[in-house]
């Protein structure tokens, strides 16, 4: 079995994602072999929230320069977690409004 540490491996800060964060959306970088029942149990460990839904996006490789250098950058998983209404916040969340 995965730990929750495992498959979360930051929350995003953005501020799309900071506006989502209002309205208890909270968007991280998950383990691409994660699923989205892994995601949600992940969340409620570590938060202590509950999870009403989680939608996950494959974020693709984008063309990168760097001078006469070519590459590409990494392809990364993307979950938006959405919590119940009568659930709590995320604190970590919080704190940077």
């Amino acid at each position: 079995m995965k730990l929750a540490s495992d498959i979360i491996r930051r929350p995003l800060i953005t501020e799309k994602s900071m506006d989502l964060a209002a309205k208890k959306r909270y968007c991280f970088e998950v383990e691409k072999s994660a699923t989205k029942p892994e995601i949600a149990a992940a969340v409620e460990e570590m938060f202590g929230v509950k999870v009403e839904k989680v939608n996950t996006v494959n974020m693709k490789a984008k063309p990168k320069r760097m001078g006469v250098h070519a590459g590409t950058t990494r392809t990364w998983k993307k979950a938006i977690v959405i919590l119940t209404e009568d659930s709590k916040t995320i604190a970590f969340f919080d704190s940077l409004n």
